[in-house]
């Protein structure tokens, strides 16, 4: 690939261009055009069966609807066609019972093989030009690579051998804006090569719905150890008298509860997961319970990072808070904890879609990740450095100290 290509967005299906456009002038190939009239292949028509497509029919000129983010409902891109999302006015997005899920996926791992088949190859038909498409792993929604039919497959994120999905939390942040708050990003980065903040970012985000999992929990804590404070003292004498710092030491311990409130983890594999997690705060009280319809026209994928796993990862994030809590109720100026016991109840999670733009960009030869909060507009990400910039501010720093010093030895 040479620097001019964009890089694969990572966590996509190889192979996808983010950054290709389709060219409505040029004229199709007929050699890549599938037939709609053609008998499906044997082999692969129950697969096509399986795996059944989801698209939106516009009612006014019969293309595929997709999501508009302005207009927070489903719009046609060619004729103007709006429709509403369709969601039960009495659905909410409420929280599950951790461990009776926990029960429940316990009993089913030994005969997952539906589960199995989700994450694999998954073959669907596309409904306007007759193609066959390729669901890699967990995606769960995309183009259609012939003639760009937004198609989903169908019964994923609520079949019942998968954990279905609470809420989704739909586009807030067109891309127009997202590029506008990468070009500030940019600009704003310290220690970054001239050329990358002249030049910029130069790609094509891709809008995906990553899924996500919140946990709540009431903690009850229990905790010992000692408060240190210090005192100084004198010590020597003559030339060698000094004042040294010394510290008591005071038992302390105590209880405490604590309520944590939608621990968020990422419940998808493939892309940092620390630039992911600076994406927050999300807006989870505006999210929606789950509508088909948000996903039209934007990338999807189910959760690879199953519930349990996701619950030690929250507990371990819970633990180091409880941890920093207890800290600060021991209090003095330093502190020493010999023991925390914890125990959790009123577990709950939910299982969420939430909106991110990706890109992945080229500077010099190395490949960059961007993510953009589709909800918020937060924007976080990979980002060259300057060694010469780097070197010369140290240099700097250390003139001004060594002349500090010179001043004050005068």
């Amino acid at each position: 690939m040479t620097s001019d290509s964009p890089p694969p967005v990572p966590g996509m299906p190889a192979g996808r261009d983010p950054a290709a456009e389709p060219d409505p002038a040029a004229e199709p190939d007929p050699a890549a055009e599938p037939d709609p009239a053609a008998e499906p292949d044997p082999a692969t028509a129950q697969e096509v069966e399986q795996g059944r497509p989801r698209f939106f029919p516009c009612e006014g000129c019969g293309a595929s609807l997709e999501f508009h983010i302005g207009a927070q409902r489903l719009q046609c891109p060619f004729c103007g066609f709006e429709k509403e999302l369709e969601i039960d006015p009495e659905a909410a997005v409420v929280e599950q019972d951790l461990r009776a899920t926990l029960d429940r996926e316990a009993s089913r791992r030994r005969d997952r093989t539906g589960a199995a088949a989700q994450l694999g190859v998954r073959e669907v038909r596309c409904v306007d030009c007759g193609a066959i498409l390729q669901f890699t792993g967990t995606l769960t929604s995309d183009d259609c690579a012939y003639c760009g039919t937004p198609i989903q497959q169908e019964g994923v994120h609520d079949a019942e051998d998968r954990i279905p999905v609470d809420g989704v939390l739909p586009f807030q942040v067109p891309r127009d804006r997202a590029k506008q708050n990468l070009a500030a990003w940019v600009k704003g980065r310290w220690f970054a090569p001239t050329a990358f903040k002249q030049r910029g970012v130069q790609g094509r985000f891709q809008g995906v719905y990553l899924p996500f999992w919140t946990f709540d929990a009431m903690t009850a804590n229990h905790y010992r150890g000692e408060r240190g404070e210090h005192y100084w003292v004198e010590v020597g004498s003559g030339d060698n008298k000094r004042r040294e710092r010394r510290t008591r030491w005071y038992p302390a311990s105590g209880s405490f509860q604590r309520f944590f409130d939608d621990v968020l983890v990422l419940a998808g594999q493939g892309l940092p997961t620390k630039l992911v997690d600076q994406l927050e705060p999300w807006p989870l009280q505006t999210c929606l319970p789950f509508t088909a319809g948000a996903l039209a026209g934007y990338l999807a994928r189910t959760y690879d990072v199953e519930l349990e796993s996701g619950f030690k990862t929250a507990e371990s994030r819970i633990e180091v808070a409880i941890r920093e809590d207890v800290r600060r109720r021991i209090g003095g100026d330093e502190q020493r904890i010999h023991r925390i016991d914890t125990s959790y109840g009123a577990l709950t999670y939910k299982h969420l879609l939430l909106p991110v733009w990706l890109l992945a960009y080229r500077f010099g030869d190395k490949t960059y990740q961007v993510i953009v909060n589709a909800a918020t507009g937060e924007v976080q990400g990979e980002r060259p450095w300057s060694a010469w910039k780097i070197a010369f501010a140290v240099l700097l720093t250390l003139l001004v100290v060594g002349g500090i010093v010179w001043l004050a030895n005068r």
